[in-house]
Formats: C-alpha cells, structure tokens, sequence
C-alpha cells in the first residue's frame, strides 16, 4: 500500500498531511543573509528567537508571523521558490518526486531519528537572541547535506 507522500502532489494534501511531513530538522528557522548585489543566501547557525532548539520546534507555531517579520510560511505555492531549503527537506524532496529519508519519522516512526543522525539544527545552533546584527555574519556556516 503506498503511503500519501508517495501519491499525492503537495497541493492535494490535507493540512494535516502536509503539516506531518515536516522532519523537524530547524534549518528552515535558521537566521539567513542575502547579499542584495548577487542575491546569494548565507546560512547561519542562529536560531529564530522562537525555535526551542531542544526541540527543533516553533514556540509559537501559530502566531510566528505576527511576531517574526521575516518568517516565511512554507506552502506548495511557493515551495519550488524557495531555493535556501537544505536538499533535505521533505517538502522539496517530495516537490521533486524523490523519496523520504529512511530515518524521517513517517518512515522509521522516531520522532527523535532527525537528530540521531545529526540531521538536524540541535547540535549547533545557538539563539538569535541577543546578538547584535552587526554580528550576525560571524555565524555563518556552510551546509552540509
């Protein structure tokens, strides 16, 4: 029996659905800088100031817009836009028709699998909280897929 993932496209998703193929990684609530002269993305290893990096989850999931300017809401519109998603991300594997990682919980039913294979933001981020953003460039790191 094929699971939903492997049926549908992103935009035939329930909201449910759509919400459980989040991997729970954090890199999408990483502190990013865009050179405004070549449009390059740099990563940093800051957090949102709403990310429990314990948990790689939002502390306010629901009102993260309000209270976070440049918080990008995911959606199957402009998933393929996006281009800072780590090639790891269960949206843009699924977009691109590939398959989820063993260890992403839909498939090995470990929530905590993510981090176990260090593929998640809980090993090395830091918060955002109380960094001057003249330092912020002092974070940046270089992804490793």
């Amino acid at each position: 029996m094929s699971e939903f993932w492997e049926t549908k496209k992103l935009h035939e998703m329930s909201l449910d659905e759509w919400e459980s193929l989040c991997d729970g990684c954090g890199k999408c609530c990483l502190v990013k800088l865009e050179d405004y002269d070549t449009a390059e993305i740099y990563h940093t290893n800051l957090a949102c100031k709403l990310l429990d990096i314990s948990a790689c989850r939002c502390t306010n999931y629901k009102g993260r817009q309000q209270q976070v300017d440049d918080c990008v809401k995911l959606d199957p519109q402009n998933i393929k836009s996006i281009q800072w998603l780590p090639d790891t991300c269960s949206y843009k594997l699924i977009e691109q028709g590939k398959a989820l990682p063993d260890w992403h919980y839909l498939i090995s039913g470990e929530r905590d699998a993510v981090h176990q294979v260090l593929g998640s933001v809980r090993h090395f981020a830091a918060s955002e909280v109380g960094v001057k953003e003249q330092d912020i460039e002092q974070h940046i790191i270089q992804w490793v897929d």
